[in-house]
């Protein structure tokens, strides 16, 4: 019912700057929460950065102060804007969103990207 597109990742050197898109596209109401996750080779995956629908945010302390979540409403679509960014930051991110799907029906779904690769390196 609904399908999550994300863009906007490469290669940049340490200090570069990259933002990250997720555009979301089908059965959409409301977008009740959103999220960025990563994951590096043999690590788990991580919470980055998160925002609700009220516009509460959080952020892993590792990108706190270089990292910004914010959602253009207009075109369902969710944003990670990295600064400053660190070799440390390279690894696949994903972006995770709770849909809610109609007017009548309160139920929210999660839905994940396909991942997108950041890569930090001189």
């Amino acid at each position: 019912q609904v399908q999550l597109v994300e863009s906007g990742g490469g290669l940049v050197q340490p200090g570069g700057s990259l933002r990250l898109s997720c555009a979301a596209s089908g059965s959409i109401f409301r977008i009740n929460a959103m999220g960025w996750y990563r994951q590096a080779p043999g690590k788990q995956r991580e919470l980055v950065a998160a925002r609700t629908v009220g516009g509460n945010t959080n952020y892993a302390d590792s990108v706190k102060g270089r990292f910004t979540i914010s959602r253009d409403n207009a075109k369902n679509t969710v944003y990670l804007q990295m600064n400053s960014l660190k070799p440390e930051d390279t690894a696949v991110y994903y972006c995770n969103l709770v849909i809610r799907h109609t007017l009548y029906n309160p139920t929210a779904q999660d839905y994940w990207g396909q991942g997108t690769q950041v890569t930090v390196s001189s």
